[in-house]
């Protein structure tokens, strides 16, 4: 008569495939509720579990970074390098690259940093670009100061800076610039109004009438979107139309 083999569980559980991320820590959880735990197999169980979610926050951050590649325009050249008093070149400024990178960044799940430190050549500038899910990727420049122009020394530095961090993120993110000019194809960043500012147009809009409130919706959109340029004339406009309407009621009383 056939007897069936029945491995103790310690076998068992050795033999037993590890399927998923969330078994690796219930085994880990195991082992360590047991006094009888051998520390070295513990330990590489946890570098077995660090390395599964390495692999996993590289896969996700090489996914973002695909789908935000296609969001990411071409930067308008706003910046000119002038040379005794000529134009040399166009290159996009930082404050222009970043303006319309950010919000990009954002939606993806991506935050960029900087590193910048004083070496015996210069400066070096270090561009880190992280991603929720844990991933990082980074790039280093090196930089000789920024002495054209009679710049002084802080001015140096302040130029160098500003360049390095310029071709560090054009190189983590691809980004591509073009004239500004060029057949209307590059982005040219729209500063809009502060938080605050946005704030207390809602609060005038509040007090407006509906034909004013439609008119600022087909105008404006919402108040987050006005032009920073155009919020003073805005306002004006807004209180002139609750001033109008306030008069109205007060002739209907």
């Amino acid at each position: 008569m056939a007897q069936d083999i029945i491995l103790p569980e310690q076998r068992r559980q050795a033999v037993a495939p590890i399927k998923s991320d969330s078994s690796i820590l219930a085994v880990i959880s195991r082992a360590a509720a047991d006094p009888t735990c051998d520390i070295e197999k513990m330990e590489r169980l946890l570098v077995m579990h660090e390395r599964m979610q390495a692999r996993d926050a590289e896969a996700e951050f090489n996914a973002a970074m695909a789908a935000m590649q296609s969001d990411i325009p071409s930067i308008a050249e706003r910046g000119a390098i002038v040379v005794n008093g000529q134009k040399r070149s166009d290159y996009a400024t930082f404050e222009d690259i970043n303006d319309v990178i950010k919000p990009i960044m954002q939606t993806h799940g991506f935050a960029i940093t900087f590193k910048v430190e004083n070496v015996a050549a210069g400066l070096s500038v270090t561009g880190i670009l992280m991603h929720r899910a844990g991933h990082r990727e980074s790039t280093t420049m090196l930089l000789p100061l920024d002495t054209s122009g009679s710049k002084n020394a802080v001015q140096a530095v302040g130029s160098s800076t500003s360049y390095g961090k310029r071709y560090v993120m054009s190189a983590l993110l691809n980004i591509t610039t073009r004239g500004e000019d060029d057949d209307g194809h590059a982005a040219v960043p729209t500063a809009n109004v502060t938080a605050a500012q946005a704030s207390a147009i809602s609060a005038l809009l509040a007090r407006c009438t509906e034909k004013t409130r439609d008119w600022f919706v087909g105008e404006y959109g919402t108040p987050e979107c006005v032009p920073k340029a155009r919020h003073d004339i805005l306002t004006a406009q807004l209180n002139k139309a609750i001033k109008a309407a306030e008069a109205v009621n007060e002739n209907r009383d």
